[in-house]
């Protein structure tokens, strides 16, 4: 079995990739309402701080912020991700489990990279914001309607035409 070591910082901020096993779907897309809702089931129960996020049709990535004193970011995944199969299912959505019940919908586990600066921070958050154009899904971040651009163009953290031909930092 492999070891798996994680950073816990307590309080700390960390860059996520979640991905669905199978990478062939595009559940995540489809099924965003439960995926917010899921999201705000676990942030009401184990508050952090969603700082940037973009969800892709089999993966997401996202940077969070824990609690002063609070490493569980595992947890909150872990909650995450049963609060939207539990979300999938009562709408009637078939989930393949395996031999002890467990829902197949997403890879066991997470990537995570613990953020160290304000340089790392904002590297990961451009990242994210680009990630779809970098998918082909689209030409320009903004027209990717499932990210956190909207909400830092909306913020004057990022100009509307970032990531385009130049990268537009608000001031």
């Amino acid at each position: 079995m492999v070891l798996y070591r994680r950073n816990y910082v307590p309080g700390g901020s960390f860059f996520f990739t979640v991905t669905l096993r199978d990478r062939r779907v595009d559940t995540l897309v489809r099924e965003i309402d439960g995926l917010r809702a899921a999201f705000v089931r676990t942030m009401a129960a184990r508050p952090f701080t969603l700082d940037a996020m973009v969800v892709l049709p089999d993966h997401l990535h996202a940077v969070m912020t824990l609690p002063d004193g609070d490493t569980d970011y595992s947890g909150r995944w872990r909650a995450i991700k049963s609060e939207f199969v539990r979300g999938l299912r009562k709408r009637g959505r078939a989930i393949a489990e395996n031999a002890r019940g467990e829902a197949m919908l997403w890879q066991t586990r997470f990537w995570e990279h613990t953020l160290r600066d304000e340089d790392d921070l904002r590297r990961h958050v451009d990242y994210i914001h680009f990630n779809p154009v970098k998918h082909g899904l689209v030409k320009r971040p903004t027209d990717w309607p499932h990210s956190s651009i909207h909400r830092y163009i909306a913020d004057g953290r990022l100009l509307a035409d970032w990531g385009t031909d130049k990268i537009g930092h608000g001031p």
